[in-house]
């Protein structure tokens, strides 16, 4: 593919327009700050590359894949798909005129482990993506390019899905499109397989957008296109439980469906799809005591056990993890239960009984439950707050799911960790006389 190349156009006129500055480049074409004197408002101009234009069949085809985006927007008028104003030609030069997003940008700066937007935020999002697709459905277009670059987001959360570039118009059956179907990461199973779109097709991108804007991962990743074409067509993508631990079960199912590769799973319009997401706001109300994610990446970063994490790993942690707040005798673990979970005292203090008696207390940046976590085995003391406390739960199988070098960080820690506690479990038991090892020495 051809790397987009700007055109100097700052500080001039382009038809009726002034050319302000640069403020975006796409596959397409350079997008400029612009102002339109006749109605005294900012607008967006994106103006083709040159080098795709000349003659030739490529040159023909980037032309109408260029204009398709004004003639699709243009039947679109929807206050969350960007509006088109005009388009033409100035000598050489093709151009679009677009509204201005203020404050835009674009959701792919949320779908990273350290920069997700609160769970409830994120689906609003969606919810808003999903309306303004099935009105451009209702309409005869598919976009067929959804993607977080092609979704702007201000700072007041409004919503614009842009880059029509290569929708499927209203009875267009010009050949050629295939080939320039869009991007492999957001393709649909019947988009691989060039077989006939329908707003199924962006129904799937769409729920690949959610995956990302909730995990802050791709749910088909793969080393190269014919991987991830592979993953698409034939693999499950990961439970979203399974990446972050906060996210409601109805979510989840949700997401699962918009994601099926079987068309008569999926959601048949995204107007199903955004019905079923108002049902799930029902579901995202957070306590006021609940804890930011900014504030847990806060409160664990001062702490020893994780400061040699990166703060992507510690993200990744953090969204892998539960933090539950207990009172007085507030139960974490009991003696005789299976839980297969490593814990991280964030504040507070904990007590250590066993059989009935007190052994230890354990306080701010201590963990517990090693032995619990490696084997899955039967917990051998009782551990409940002394106090108001907030603990960090971190289980097994969401680790499992996290990258690997956050996998391997989190692990070198906890053998540390394991092997200092029964470094000084052998050293009491040459002092202490029998049964007085205490708890948070041994293996719980």
């Amino acid at each position: 593919m051809l790397e987009p190349e700007p055109v100097s156009l700052d500080y001039r006129t382009l038809a009726k327009y002034q050319v302000i500055k640069e403020i975006g480049r796409g596959n397409m074409g350079t997008v400029y700050l612009g102002h339109d004197p006749f109605i005294d408002r900012p607008v967006a101009i994106k103006v083709a590359r040159e080098r795709a234009l000349r003659p030739g069949d490529d040159g023909e085809l980037f032309r109408r894949l260029f204009f398709n985006e004004a003639q699709a927007a243009g039947l679109l008028k929807h206050p969350n798909i960007t509006a088109i104003f005009d388009a033409g030609t100035d000598g050489d030069l093709y151009y679009i005129v677009m509204e201005y997003v203020h404050g835009g940008t674009t959701l792919e700066q949320f779908c990273h482990p350290g920069t997700l937007l609160p769970i409830k935020e994120a689906v609003a999002i969606v919810y808003r993506c999903a309306v303004a697709l099935d009105y451009a459905h209702r309409k005869g277009v598919i976009h067929r390019d959804v993607k977080p670059r092609n979704i702007l987001i201000t700072d007041e959360q409004d919503v614009k899905i842009s880059d029509f570039g290569i929708a499927v118009m209203p009875g267009d059956t010009q050949p050629g499109f295939a080939e320039h179907a869009g991007s492999p990461l957001y393709m649909s199973p019947e988009q691989i397989r060039r077989e006939a779109l329908t707003p199924q097709s962006d129904v799937f991108a769409l729920g690949i957008v959610t995956f990302e804007l909730i995990t802050g991962r791709h749910p088909f990743a793969g080393e190269n296109i014919s991987a991830i074409n592979h993953r698409i067509l034939n693999t499950e993508p990961p439970r979203l439980s399974d990446l972050r631990a906060d996210v409601p079960p109805v979510l989840e199912r949700v997401v699962e469906r918009a994601l099926a590769k079987d068309l008569a799973k999926r959601y048949h319009s995204a107007l199903d799809l955004a019905g079923d997401l108002s049902i799930v706001f029902d579901f995202l109300h957070e306590p006021e005591s609940a804890l930011s994610r900014q504030a847990k990446f806060d409160a664990s970063r001062e702490l020893d056990f994780f400061r040699q994490f990166t703060d992507t790993e510690l993200w990744e942690l953090i969204n892998a993890s539960t933090w539950h707040h207990l009172d007085e005798g507030g139960t974490i673990i009991m003696e005789g239960e299976v839980d297969k979970a490593f814990y991280v005292v964030i504040e507070g203090s904990v007590e250590i009984s066993k059989g009935g008696r007190f052994i230890d207390v354990l306080t701010t940046g201590d963990c517990f439950g090693e032995m619990g976590f490696v084997s899955g085995r039967r917990r051998t003391a009782t551990v409940r707050a002394r106090g108001r406390v907030t603990i960090m739960k971190v289980q097994a199988p969401l680790i499992e799911r996290a990258s690997l070098t956050c996998q391997l960080r989190f692990h070198k820690l906890f053998l540390h960790t394991l092997i200092e506690r029964l470094s000084r479990a052998t050293d009491r038991l040459a002092t202490d006389p029998p049964g007085e090892l205490r708890a948070s020495d041994g293996a719980k």
